[in-house]
């Protein structure tokens, strides 16, 4: 008896045993042959090894698919390193598309790209990106698309530990601010903004003084008054402080709707426009939607604390409001508007499930967790949220490909298998990737494909999902200080064991570890924060950890 519990823990031990990423790798790499599209990216799948294992921070956990999808994440984000004459920049699509620009740049989701890459051993990598939209000889197009642009960068700079960068673009940035002010300020203060520059076309709620480019545009201010600090440039300073706080001012006061109880756009166009506006509701200038990016301003603590505006948050887990089964829907569902629409155009926001907001979502929701007292939402929904999102990750195939790529379907149909995937947009409810679905019929319908790329979406890179686990999950949220603040999401009673490490930060390699009775990593019991070997801090719990880097 003793000796098969012996090897019944010995089994249990290798079901949980950290997969190498030699064997993930292998098994994504067996994707760009099961799926041809579009393979491209300066590092070719051959060198996907050697470039993830000198550069990404590793992570393990019980939950093995939360892990594929980590280390897929990073494998596809690899994929879209380009290598140029300017140095490297990043892309949204592998293949050519006509509405990109130099390189096949795209900005709309650079501040994505800029929070998933910060964490890249490789600073040149981010940093030349950086200087491709705002350096001395700048190529990129930074107002194509809304852009978070100078918090990026400073959030960039927080992990490094370094300011040089940011003091280095500093009037770049300022400048980008001050052409958004020219384009797109109103009377009022706020800015608006096409629902289509938003990277959002086809919204419900339209064009207008939008939650989304006010709240970048606030960040933007902020981060550049910070900046100018560091830059000891106190006009500067004292200039941006001040627009970011009016700013924030404006968006708490006026695009609240406090009726519905969510940020929401007001329709605003310039005189002679015809972009689309979206219906206004009964009681306020608002429109009578609620769409999911109602909650990008937590993505930068702009609410302010104790105000009881976290009850929005009650909105992402009903399923008349954005709760999914495949990941929130960008529309909530209970509006006439609602829709997930097999027809026209392929990208549509009016209800299909978007990584890019998603990203936003959750990066909001940690930090209502890390920052705000409130009783509305809890650790456990933060993990079921970034739980589905993963499980999102997929593409069905019914037949058994070869090698250990998929997985068996848990429903019915056993000859179904799962293989790591990201696209564009989702259906909600089924998780079929839609634009992939509608142009592979509008392929099908015609002969002259003409600038119809029926994989165009594989691999897409417009949204995070490593900087969730990172940041979110594991807790670690970056500072310009000696300060290391590590507060994890885990629920309590979730997992008995995870660990973070070969995390590059302020130039120290850190480990985060969760071990509840010491039995896993034989180091001691609770949670435990490791900078080049040598132990900051422990705790018995999994709560907020506070240490300081020497």
């Amino acid at each position: 008896m003793l000796r098969f519990c012996l090897l019944l823990l010995a089994l249990a031990s290798l079901l949980h045993a950290e997969k190498p990423l030699k064997l993930w790798v292998e098994e994504f790499n067996r994707i760009d042959e099961l799926v041809p599209g579009t393979l491209g990216g300066h590092i070719p799948n051959d060198g996907a090894l050697a470039f993830l294992n000198n550069n990404i921070p590793r992570f393990d956990c019980p939950d093995q698919q939360l892990v594929r999808t980590y280390y897929f994440r990073w494998w596809t984000y690899r994929k879209h390193i380009r290598k140029t004459a300017e140095g490297y920049v990043i892309t949204e699509f592998l293949p050519e598309v006509p509405w990109a620009r130099k390189y096949n740049t795209i900005n709309c989701p650079a501040g994505h790209q800029f929070r998933e890459g910060r964490w890249l051993h490789d600073s040149s990598i981010i940093e030349d990106y950086a200087r491709f939209y705002f350096g001395k000889n700048a190529q990129g197009k930074p107002r194509q698309y809304s852009f978070w642009a100078a918090d990026s960068v400073l959030q960039y700079c927080m992990v490094t530990g370094k300011n040089t960068l940011a003091i280095e673009l500093l009037d770049a940035l300022v400048a980008n601010y001050r052409e958004w002010e020219k384009t797109n300020g109103t009377e009022d203060g706020l800015f608006w903004q096409v629902d289509d520059r938003d990277g959002m076309e086809v919204s419900v709620g339209g064009t207008g003084k939008r939650p989304t480019i006010n709240s970048y545009l606030y960040a933007d201010a902020m981060a550049i008054a910070l900046i100018a600090g560091m830059a000891e440039r106190w006009d500067v300073r004292r200039e941006f402080a001040s627009k970011a706080i009016k700013l924030g001012r404006l968006i708490n006061e006026q695009l609240w709707d406090a009726e519905a109880q969510f940020y929401k756009t007001i329709p605003h166009k310039p005189e002679g426009s015809r972009h689309k506006l979206g219906k206004t509701s009964h009681n306020g200038p608002w429109v009578d939607v609620r769409e999911l990016h109602g909650y990008t301003p937590w993505y930068f603590n702009i609410p302010e604390q104790r105000k009881g505006r976290e009850v929005a948050w009650k909105q992402l887990t009903d399923p008349r409001g954005f709760a999914a089964p495949y990941g929130p829907t960008t529309a909530e569902q209970r509006h006439p508007g609602f829709a997930i629409s097999r027809q026209g155009h392929e990208c549509q926001w009016n209800g299909p499930s978007w990584p890019f907001a998603t990203s936003i979502t959750l990066t909001a929701m940690a930090n209502v967790l890390h920052h705000y007292p409130q009783e509305v939402i809890t650790k456990q929904d933060y993990f079921k949220q970034l739980q589905i999102y993963s499980n999102s990750h997929r593409l069905t195939l019914l037949e058994q490909p070869e090698g250990p790529v998929a997985e068996h379907s848990k429903g019915k149909d056993t000859t179904a298998f799962h293989i790591c995937w990201i696209d564009e947009n989702l259906d909600p409810h089924t998780g079929q990737w839609l634009a992939r679905a509608l142009l592979k019929e509008k392929a099908k319908a015609t002969k002259d494909l003409g600038k119809l790329i029926p994989e165009r979406g594989q691999h897409y890179n417009h949204s995070t999902f490593c900087d969730l686990i990172i940041t979110g999950l594991c807790g670690l949220n970056p500072r310009p200080d000696s300060r290391l603040v590590v507060h994890p999401l885990v629920p309590e009673g979730e997992w008995d064991w995870f660990k973070l490490e070969n995390v590059k930060y302020h130039d120290q390699l850190l480990t985060i570890q969760w071990d509840k009775d010491g039995s896993k990593y034989g180091k001691g019991k609770g949670l435990r924060v490791i900078a080049d070997g040598k132990v900051l801090g422990s705790s018995p719990k999994l709560g907020e950890l506070v240490v300081k880097l020497d």
